[in-house]
This record gives C-alpha cells, structure tokens and sequence, in this order.
C-alpha cells in the first residue's frame, strides 16, 4: 500500500479541513540528497515515500541542537511561532523537530501532559464545525478513516490539562509544504516520518509545554520566532478524500 499518490492532496488541518498549499519553506541551504531520516519508510501496511530534499531547507528538518530552556528531558517543548518542537534531552542537548502550526496551534499556551496516542487516526468533524462551515464539513460529516487519507497523518498524540482534552495535537501531515509555515487551520502539523519518530520516544504521560511569541522570541530571537509565512487555505475535494479511502481498504482486503 503507497502513501506516494496522496501526499499532495490531503490538504487537510488538525481541526479544519481548510489547509495550505503553497511553495516549501525557503531559508537556508537544502540537502543534496533526502537524509536518511527521511527516507522511504514502511510502517505496517503502509509506505511512506521519501520527504523530497526541497522541503528540507535549514532549518526545516529534525537535528540534534544545543538546548538551554529550563525544561527537564524527556518533555517536549512547542514553539508555534519558530515553528519548532523540541524533545529535551540529558546534558543540555534536544532533538529539534520542524513544524506546521494553525489558527488552533496558536490560540494555546503554558503547561500540558500527553494523555492519549493514536497510530494512524482517524477524524471527524465536530458539530460545531458541521454549524458554523457547513460547506466545507459537511461532505466529512461521517468523519474519515484512519490511514492514508487522514488529515491526522501516520500518528497523533493528544494533549490534556487537568484531566481534560485541550483540543490540542501534534500529529503528522500529507502537506509537505506547509511545514515551516502557518495556515488558517489546525494544530501543530509534522512531517509523517518525524510524528513517528516523535511518537516513540515521547510516552504517555509526557509533559508538554507551549510557549508564547514573547517565549518564543527570548528563547530563538525575533527573526526565527517570525519563521514562514501564513499561506492562504483550500478546500479539499470529498470525492478524492473518499477515492483514497475506498483504495486503501480494496488493498487491505487483497492482503
């Protein structure tokens, strides 16, 4: 089963299906050549292509940097504004993760533990947003599968504060473009390959912090804690979401 086919038109946010598209963030120097991180990777049933070297820019891809935040390893660490997460490790160290971040992924802040983790989830939307933009979430309204249609890509890890869901993911994504980047809608958006990399070494009961613009600028300077640009929203069509859908279970069923 390829993933390859989809990963352009699963435009889809964590709480929205309005998503960006636009040109992959430009900042510093691309790799030659897709790093191994980045690589073909199978998972279960399913094949994640490679991560194309040209949304790869520096500092667009998952490095080992130099850590000074007060945090204790082990916790992750959310800049929605640098576009960068941050799993803490021992001496100082962390391994930095870029990331997409929507409307959503900006209006939370401060303190939250992972309570929940989904290997390929699945969505739907809520009734608020079947109320409020009954034409985009209508045609979803009976919510859509997990796997390669999924606007919550191969994994999604859920965020709670005092016993109750925020709202709030971190979960991968099939619109590579829009990592580095903002748009309208979501959460905090990976790319496929990292989200699973993420997923298996942060645990359940790991402690999660978000940082506000002006934590944001303290800890990475103004200029990073303005990285990307807000690239504007599309509407992705329900037949070819559903085309993906009916694909991926005829497969299933093959095997």
């Amino acid at each position: 089963m390829f993933y390859a086919p989809f990963r352009t038109m699963i435009i889809l946010g964590c709480l929205s299906l309005a998503a960006a598209c636009g040109a992959p963030y430009e900042n510093g120097k691309s790799p030659s050549a897709t790093p191994a991180e980045y690589d073909v990777l199978t998972d279960g049933e399913i094949t994640l292509p490679a991560v194309p070297a040209e949304y790869l820019n520096e500092p667009n891809r998952r490095a080992a940097v130099a850590y000074e935040g007060s945090e204790a390893p082990g916790s992750i660490v959310v800049d929605p504004y640098a576009k960068f997460l941050y799993l803490v490790g021992d001496g100082g160290s962390a391994t930095r993760y870029p990331i997409a971040v929507g409307r959503e992924g900006r209006g939370f802040t401060g303190q939250a533990t992972i309570k929940r983790k989904e290997e390929w989830p699945g969505w739907a939307p809520t009734a608020n947003m079947l109320r409020s933009e009954p034409e985009v979430y209508g045609p979803f309204a009976g919510g859509i599968p997990g796997g390669v249609a999924s606007p919550l890509g191969a994994r999604a890890l859920y965020l709670y504060r005092g016993g109750r869901d925020t709202r709030y993911r971190i979960h991968g994504t099939n619109d590579l473009q829009s990592i580095g980047n903002s748009s309208t809608a979501g959460c905090i958006r990976m790319f496929n390959q990292d989200v699973i990399d993420l997923y298996e070494r942060a645990p359940m009961g790991t402690d999660v912090v978000v940082r506000t613009y002006d934590e944001s600028v303290a800890a990475e300077g103004e200029e990073l804690a303005n990285r990307g640009v807000e690239l504007p929203p599309t509407i992705v069509d329900p037949d070819v979401v559903y085309a993906a859908v009916e694909a991926q279970e005829a497969k299933t069923t093959e095997e």
